[in-house]
């Protein structure tokens, strides 16, 4: 059976961007960028971002589009007869399902409030103790919870059942676009308000200050964790779409469009965020509380409030609801590559799996709210500790030494790939950046994760 393939670059560069702009880099990086210098966090960003992100993502895209397959077949494809490389395609499945598993409770939780702020259940003036209490009331609530968590599901499949051009490629070329323009609308009203100056100095003038109460160490680790989980590397999320893209381009310069869109997007979300809470005087939080107790309250003291908190988690549903679909798009495509499933069978089992699957994180705040499987954490964090902190960076690993090492398919294979096509090159010299300096950076933040 022929391979499908993107209908356009555009599509491709979409739906890629899609997976790679989620709900963590854009509430997490104006956070983690006010918290660490502001400019100079940014800046070390976008460093880390070329030096440490691009690179692995390439060989990410080149594993897939070399091999035209997902990932244990992919593997398969390149490696050396009697290698095991493949056995971490497995790993990286699983991945995507742990991902889904807490992912499409915390999408549903966005679909939620937008109908929250949409029907009005946020009313103009109502007090951060009534704006957090929603919140604690949805947590409470398993039906209301499970519900939304059922409609992502449900519409995530949907999508993918349709194919890879009627279906993923077109919703996210449609949701991708809406996206933009609401993030640019929401920016632009940001600077209107009365705190704008205020907070986008807060969040992009460098403060020495600042870098020094924090430290200089500090800065560079958080910027470069940032950087490497932005892109959701090492499960094979973006291997997918490098099976179904061209090769017209170089992965460089396809790389370089992807990780430009998903800067652009996170640094957007600042702009909307923080003069937005220097004009009403809240504390920028971390996490969950910034965006579903701290900004609700921003929205109900505002003008046209209802219309703002309703247009944002549009915004946000759109953000996290690109990653559902090409992560669904990845499982799929893997189990009609290795079982030889059509595509409606493959939505329809995988359907059910991520479905009955999600019910312990909509149950872990409520129900099984006792429960603390792994090292005091609920069962969202343990779930996202799995991915975050092991799977990908061990996965980026692996994709690393498979495509710069002799016992895997060799960096000058992985070279001749990624330059195919017109664009940007990976040059020769950089093989000893990719075998000595890239694997410490990754080992350092697999490091880093395990101890947070």
């Amino acid at each position: 059976m022929e391979r499908e393939s993107f209908k356009s670059r555009l599509g491709f560069l979409l739906v890629s961007a899609g997976c790679a702009i989620g709900i963590g880099n854009v509430w997490r990086f104006p956070f983690v960028a006010g918290q660490n210098g502001g400019g100079f966090f940014v800046l070390i960003y976008l460093i880390m971002l070329v030096v440490l992100g691009l690179p692995v993502l390439t060989m990410e895209l080149g594993v897939g589009r070399a091999s035209r397959k997902s990932a244990v077949l992919g593997y398969k494809a390149l490696e050396k007869p009697g290698s095991k490389w493949h056995i971490h395609g497995w790993f990286a499945i699983l991945g995507c399902y742990l991902l889904m598993m807490y992912y499409t409770t915390v999408s549903g939780w966005m679909l939620d409030y937008f109908f929250k702020f949409a029907t009005g259940t946020f009313a103009h003036g109502m007090s951060s103790e009534a704006n957090a209490k929603v919140f604690t009331d949805m947590l409470a609530n398993p039906m209301e919870m499970g519900l939304w968590m059922a409609i992502t599901v449900a519409a995530g499949v949907l999508v993918c059942s349709i194919g890879l051009r009627k279906g993923l490629e077109r919703v996210s070329k449609v949701m991708m676009t809406a996206l933009l323009v609401l993030i640019v609308v929401l920016a632009i009203h940001s600077f209107t308000l009365s705190g704008a100056r205020e907070g986008i100095a807060f969040y992009l003038v460098p403060n020495m200050d600042n870098v020094r109460s924090v430290g200089l160490g500090n800065v560079i680790a958080a910027a470069m964790n940032q950087a490497f989980f932005t892109l959701s590397l090492g499960i094979s999320a973006m291997e997918i779409f490098g099976s179904y893209m061209s090769k017209d381009h170089t992965l460089l310069s396809e790389g370089a469009r992807i990780c430009g869109l998903d800067t652009f997007v996170a640094i957007m979300a600042g702009l909307i965020i923080f003069p937005a809470c220097f004009s009403y005087g809240v504390e920028v939080d971390s996490g969950p509380n910034l965006i579903f107790i701290t900004l609700p309250s921003v929205f109900t003291n505002m003008a046209g409030g209802r219309v703002w908190g309703a247009l944002f988690f549009l915004f946000m549903t759109f953000a996290s609801f690109s990653t559902v679909i090409a992560v669904i798009e990845n499982i799929m495509s893997s189990c009609m590559d290795l079982f030889g499933w059509s595509r409606k069978k493959a939505a329809v089992v995988n359907g059910a799996l991520i479905l009955i699957a999600s019910i312990p994180c909509v149950l872990g705040y409520n129900v099984l709210s006792g429960f603390h499987p792994i090292g005091g954490r609920d069962v969202l964090d343990s779930e996202d500790f799995l991915v975050s902190s092991i799977l990908l960076p061990l996965g980026s690993l692996v994709y690393l030494l498979f495509c710069v090492t002799r016992w895997g398919w060799g960096f000058k294979n992985y070279q001749a790939e990624a330059n195919t096509g017109k664009g940007m090159k990976v040059a020769g010299w950089m093989r000893w950046l990719f075998m000595i300096v890239l694997p410490i950076m990754i080992l350092a933040i697999f490091v880093i994760g395990l101890m947070g």
